[in-house]
């Protein structure tokens, strides 16, 4: 079983790794669902852990049809990131009716092996219109791995899809299931899918008091300040996992 821990901050990847977790997914702005690291964040991780880092390579929230500038700026930092010891680099492009932007998907794809590192596929899978056309075609390109949900706001909702996915093309490309994933369903998704790499960031709410005044709010969510890595419910979720 490999537990893959999406951490947002240099604490949350010392917690996965003092908790068991098998590897890091490091982004910023998980309340975003996930952006592009600083390699300030990364360096400092590589310094007090030894598991496998893979970072993200997005530059703002919302679809994934970017722009020559923005893709630009995704090239800088996929170069900065690995000449700092990234392990992997996560990413998705689409085109505007939801098919893979393969061009783009094999540019990064190379950037990735031409420098020995995994080139991953995030959730911009779970967008695609053609599941089965999608995957074949992150195979030609040489994607190593794709995180999805079954194409489902959550993971337990798809796992039917998840299952085919993996009985038919497991061979070709790893599979890492990711969104609700938790204590209560992850046996359940391992036993119906037959995947065996879980994707969480096991969150707790954590209080900073500068956060808001009276007249001011940076807070993000009404549920805490900001959120990070829960060793207690990473701990016991690889406890039930690998049972």
């Amino acid at each position: 079983m490999i537990v893959e821990v999406c951490a947002g901050s240099v604490e949350d990847c010392i917690a996965a790794q003092t908790s068991g977790a098998n590897r890091i997914e490091l982004n910023s702005g998980l309340y975003l669902g996930g952006l592009t690291p600083s390699v300030g964040m990364l360096v400092s991780a590589k310094r007090h852990t030894t598991i496998p880092i893979i970072t993200m390579i997005r530059p703002r929230g919302g679809g994934f049809c970017y722009s020559q500038l923005e893709v630009e700026s995704m090239i800088y930092d996929a170069e900065s990131l690995i000449q700092n010891g990234s392990d992997g680099l996560v990413f998705g492009f689409l085109n505007d009716d939801a098919s893979v932007n393969t061009t783009l998907t094999q540019k990064f794809v190379d950037i990735c092996h031409d420098a020995g590192i995994e080139a991953v596929f995030h959730r911009a899978f779970d967008c695609v219109s053609d599941p089965m056309k999608a995957i074949e075609d992150l195979i030609a390109c040489g994607v190593d791995r794709v995180l999805t949900s079954g194409l489902k706001e959550r993971a337990n909702e798809g796992i039917e899809l998840l299952a085919e996915l993996h009985q038919t093309y497991s061979k070709d490309i790893e599979f890492c299931v990711g969104s609700g994933v938790n204590e209560s369903n992850a046996l359940e998704i391992v036993e119906k899918t037959g995947i065996h790499q879980l994707h969480s960031s096991f969150k707790v709410w954590y209080s900073d008091p500068t956060t808001k005044n009276n007249s001011v709010s940076y807070a993000y969510s009404c549920q805490g300040d900001y959120d990070g890595v829960s060793v207690d419910k990473l701990k016991s979720f690889i406890k039930t996992v690998q049972k």
